[in-house]
């Protein structure tokens, strides 16, 4: 990827409407959260919340004391050392809005204000491998942190993860796989670890494929609105698995207000915290069977039961850990475990006979910009005690 690439990249990474000076209330919150009643959240409840799953956020970083996160988040790791602190506005925010799609619990009396997540009991593992798109040192991970997303994956399933989120990538013109990167999954993989990333908001730009969504085993997901149509920026290729919410999503901030915003990075949140729930329901089912679950069991699926917009459907936690009711624990060292295709979808198109091979990526992890929530409004704010 060109310097100028990735610049470009990180620009458009993430940006925030002004606060709006009309308010809405705290119920308003829950009624805006669609995502949950369209994956039939209140039926997985039924079985399990998440209880006992570890889910790696590996992104911006996580604000631990977000009264919709407090309690859930656990010690993780900076590695990246530098740039936004803490009261910075280029502090953790997409990092934090992805972990209360995940995690979130809500707060006040009975839980009632803020975000709910899919999966409200898991523990969130913060690991900082990106900044945000507006952070003065993003051009400096770039060049210093290369490696830092591989690393991560890594130290995430050597300290606890039981599922990695992965809500980020490059999606250029010029993205290609990295070596590093696709063995630090493999090694997740291998240890058990299920892995889920955004496939990519680049459906009005090409549909460039987005590393590391692509990589084999990873659980790859589009983004779709509240009728179950493809986002049109939603990138349509191969390896898209499922598809869940990504428009019109409620996201907790670390300035304390919450936003509407968009993006594969939300619908990817979703899939993790449906992931988790199914690993809590059953633990012993290896990343490679929890992705033919999620395959098997999605709704709204595409005509020809498959396609590179939706992958095999949306996602339905509730009939995945149904279903997984009947399967046996597998070794996770067979990564292929319960899929015998070498993709997921008819696989990339072969090059043209003139194509000039590509070398591998070079290390730039560290400033990958977050294939995440774009545009957005904030819908409520509220003085709380940190």
């Amino acid at each position: 990827m060109t310097r100028r690439a990735l610049a470009a990249l990180l620009a458009a990474a993430f940006a925030v409407l002004p606060a709006t000076t009309t308010p809405a209330y705290a119920d308003t919150i829950r009624a805006r959260q669609w995502g949950l009643e369209a994956l039939h959240t209140t039926e997985a409840w039924r079985t399990t919340q998440g209880e006992g799953v570890t889910v790696a956020v590996l992104d911006t970083g996580v604000d631990a004391d977000h009264p919709d996160l407090a309690g859930s988040v656990l010690t993780g790791k900076d590695l990246i050392g530098f740039g936004a602190r803490r009261g910075d506005r280029a502090w953790a925010r997409h990092g934090t809005a992805m972990a209360g799609i995940i995690a979130g619990h809500g707060h006040g009396p009975g839980r009632e204000d803020g975000v709910l997540g899919i999966a409200p009991k898991v523990k969130i593992l913060p690991v900082r491998v990106i900044l945000e798109g507006t952070d003065k040192s993003r051009d400096k991970a770039r060049k210093s942190r290369g490696t830092a997303l591989a690393e991560g994956i890594r130290w995430a399933a050597d300290n606890g993860a039981d599922v990695i989120n992965l809500s980020l990538g490059d999606d250029s013109k010029s993205a290609h796989p990295d070596a590093g990167e696709d063995a630090a999954v493999q090694y997740a993989l291998a240890k058990g670890v299920s892995v889920v990333a955004s496939a990519g908001n680049g459906g009005e730009k090409g549909d460039h494929i987005s590393y590391p969504a692509a990589y084999p085993g990873v659980v790859a997901v589009t983004a779709v609105d509240r009728f179950g149509t493809r986002a049109s920026f939603s990138t349509r290729r191969w390896y898209a698995t499922v598809s869940a919410p990504g428009v019109d999503i409620v996201i907790a901030d670390p300035d304390r207000s919450y936003y509407e915003g968009w993006g594969t990075s939300a619908a990817a949140a979703f899939v993790s915290g449906a992931v988790a729930l199914v690993r809590a329901a059953h633990p012993d089912l290896t990343p490679a069977q929890v992705k033919r679950l999620l395959i098997d069991t999605a709704r709204n699926r595409p005509a020809s039961g498959r396609s590179d917009a939706k992958g095999y459907g949306t996602v339905d936690p509730a009939a995945a850990i149904k279903a997984g009711a009947a399967l046996r624990g597998a070794d996770p060292k067979n990564a292929a475990a319960g899929y015998q295709g070498r993709y997921f979808g008819p696989g990339p198109l072969p090059a043209p006979d003139d194509a000039k091979p590509v070398g591998l990526l070079a290390p730039v992890a560290g400033g990958l910009g977050a294939v995440l929530l774009v545009a957005a409004v904030v819908l409520w704010r509220r003085s709380l005690p940190s």
